[in-house]
């Protein structure tokens, strides 16, 4: 199997070998972390490093199980360090290994020891191992494959057109492995299944408790039905409970945590942005994976634009930015994107070819007084480049595709 290069992620791990800090990379289940493992250590061959100098665990894989205890796992490691040289150590999805900070930290204070791990949830970064290395770790988190990625790996690019290919993208998934299946849509909906079911059952039923699994999946599709809109606690709770499935706020707030933790949806808080600061209620939320969406609630007549959304959300999170959800007076803009350069605003359309749809695109964008880039993103073919007093308006798949 090909592996597809993970030119952003591999920039990352280059960029901090051999410092002595821990790499950390997080994100949901079959991401590609295992992968991008695999091509770092190539490269370290590649560059000279002997692969006795390369010690790599994998937590899911049963010859490792008796390391799922943290003083195995250090025994275990320290018996393999070679005393010449460095020793890189990679300990890929370490969340099985119940107090593995314990183990990570003695490895950390060890001379010629450059250290990576994996984890297929958020939580697994939370409470002791971020108190016990605060300032000792950089975390990376990854996400399925961009359609910039899908596209330079796709096996069908010359022959179909941008828009082809992003309908394969967001119908046959981002999941890397999903590729290898050659467009047969039932190979792949059984494979999104089972790692939809893993997803849940391991890092929200496992970790929370969930008694209820039939109330969980059904918070799950009223979010995934409503990528895209503002949600708070009480409708969610209030709309389940008018459908025949009574459930109070904290539940779904539970749930909701459970969920985000899992990396399988995101919350998109909302920026006032004349007032420059957060608003804690009516967030939207986002899923890593759009055909995960179609597996469970189908399509839609208005699912083309949320799914656009749900896109450009995930692609401005890879590209570095803290992203939320613009609010004002009278008006929203879909996304104000926020990085050490500043701020960048966002407004998602599927086409704005009709007189009414521009104008009430633009508006949101035409009020905001500030000089930080506007853009104007929309599938467009015709017209798609152009620019309105300072909006700039592109064709959303090149700008997905540019650098």
């Amino acid at each position: 199997m090909k592996l597809i290069e993970r030119k952003e992620y591999m920039e990352f791990l280059k960029r901090h070998k051999n410092k002595n800090i821990i790499k950390v990379v997080s994100g949901v289940r079959r991401c590609g972390k295992s992968k991008l493992f695999e091509l770092f250590q190539n490269d370290l061959l590649a560059q000279g490093v002997p692969r006795e100098n390369i010690i790599s665990i994998n937590f899911e894989d049963l010859a490792f199980e008796d390391l799922q205890e943290y003083h195995a796992l250090y025994k275990y490691v320290i018996s393999h360090m070679q005393p010449t040289g460095m020793n890189y150590i990679f300990l890929d999805e370490i969340q099985h290994v119940p107090d593995f900070e314990k183990a990570v930290d003695s490895l950390f204070i060890k001379e010629n020891t450059d250290i990576y791990i994996t984890g297929s949830n958020a939580y697994f970064m939370s409470g002791d191992l971020a108190t016990m290395l605060s300032g000792r770790y950089v975390e990376l988190k990854m996400l399925p494959l961009s359609f910039k990625e899908h596209y330079e790996a796709s096996s069908f690019k010359s022959n179909h057109s941008l828009r082809e290919i992003y309908e394969h993208y967001i119908t046959e998934s981002s999941f890397p492995y999903t590729l290898q299946l050659e467009g047969k849509q039932q190979d792949i909906n059984e494979y999104l299944l089972g790692l939809y079911n893993t997803v849940i059952l391991k890092d929200v039923v496992g970790r929370l408790h969930v008694n209820d699994v039939k109330m969980l999946e059904s918070i799950v599709k009223y979010l995934f039905a409503n990528v895209g809109s503002l949600l708070s606690i009480r409708k969610i709770a209030a709309s389940l409970t008018s459908a025949g499935r009574k459930i109070d706020s904290k539940t779904v707030e539970k749930y909701l945590t459970g969920l985000q933790d899992s990396m399988l949806i995101y919350q998109a808080e909302r920026f006032d942005i004349k007032g420059k600061e957060l608003l804690k209620i009516n967030p939207k939320y986002y899923i890593t994976d759009a055909a995960l969406r179609y597996l469970k609630v189908g399509r839609h007549g208005q699912d083309a634009g949320h799914i656009l959304e749900n896109t450009v959300y995930l692609e401005l999170l890879r590209r570095g930015y803290e992203v939320y959800v613009g609010s004002m007076t009278n008006g929203e803009v879909d996304f104000v994107a926020k990085n050490a350069q500043g701020l960048a605003y966002y407004q998602v359309s599927e086409s704005t070819l009709q007189t009414e749809v521009m104008e009430r695109e633009l508006k949101p964008l035409q009020r905001i007084k500030d000089n930080y880039p506007k853009y104007l993103l929309t599938l467009d073919e015709v017209g798609a480049t152009a620019d309105y007093d300072g909006i700039r308006k592109e064709n959303v798949l090149k700008w997905l595709l540019d650098k």
